[in-house]
């Protein structure tokens, strides 16, 4: 069953439009991976699922069109979380910090001790480091935290902009781990989108290919996988 329905959507910035018509679904459970060079509107798409640009069409979740709301209902009723691209972290607060201000901010006020601890239970490395200042943390676990702190808003669907981008092959590796365990254990929905196709194959179920602002491949991920135009562009052989 599809959590999110996207039917035509269209987005600009001022007088450039940056979507020309994408549509796609993802269904409750599922890991979808929207690939695409810079600039082909993968950002866009995303920032347009949490109404943060001006966009047309419709944005289904859950059965209801979610696009004339405010980014902040998006967020609490929608249950969207958005990991930005740059991760979005308070920088001059703990790790500790920002995961509390997270749920706080999405109206859990409740013992937050069990969400930590289930934070932590998946980032151990950010364990040794609750009372560190986040804006001295390394990239990774910057990126690491940005991920805990949407975990600590129990969100219906997560949404993942270039998870990978300027971290070391290893630290990607890891992360990609515990995204694929995030989804295995609790069935986390996902939509990420990414430049490194091989590693975003490895982790979803489908995928969609973008170029220009348009939808212009889709399928399962071994399809995309073994399709030749897809590796020669994206996974290099």
């Amino acid at each position: 069953m599809a959590l999110l329905e996207v039917k035509d959507l269209e987005a600009s910035y001022g007088p450039v439009r940056a979507l020309h018509g994408v549509s796609f679904e993802v269904n409750a459970g599922d890991v979808v991976s929207i690939l695409g060079a810079n600039g082909a509107g993968k950002t866009t798409t995303l920032r347009a699922l949490c109404g943060m640009v001006e966009a047309r069409g419709e944005i289904i979740m859950d059965g209801n069109n979610v696009r004339h709301w405010p980014t902040e209902k998006i967020a609490r009723r929608g249950g969207v979380a958005h990991v930005p691209e740059g991760r979005g972290t308070f920088t001059e607060m703990t790790v500790d910090e920002n995961l509390r201000v997270a749920s706080f901010a999405s109206g859990h006020s409740k013992d937050l001790r069990p969400d930590l601890e289930r934070v932590y239970g998946y980032f151990p490395a950010l364990a040794g480091r609750r009372a560190q200042i986040a804006g001295t943390l390394s990239g990774g676990e910057q990126q690491m935290l940005a991920i805990g702190r949407a975990l600590m808003t129990h969100p219906r669907i997560l949404l993942l902009d270039e998870p990978s981008q300027g971290l070391a092959p290893l630290i990607t590796r890891n992360i990609f781990e515990i995204l694929a365990s995030l989804n295995k254990e609790e069935h986390v929905t996902m939509l990420i989108v990414e430049q490194n196709a091989a590693i975003a194959l490895n982790i979803a179920s489908s995928a969609y290919v973008l170029e220009a602002g348009r939808i212009v491949l889709s399928g399962t991920s071994e399809r995309l996988r073994n399709d030749e135009s897809v590796r020669k562009a994206y996974l290099g052989y």
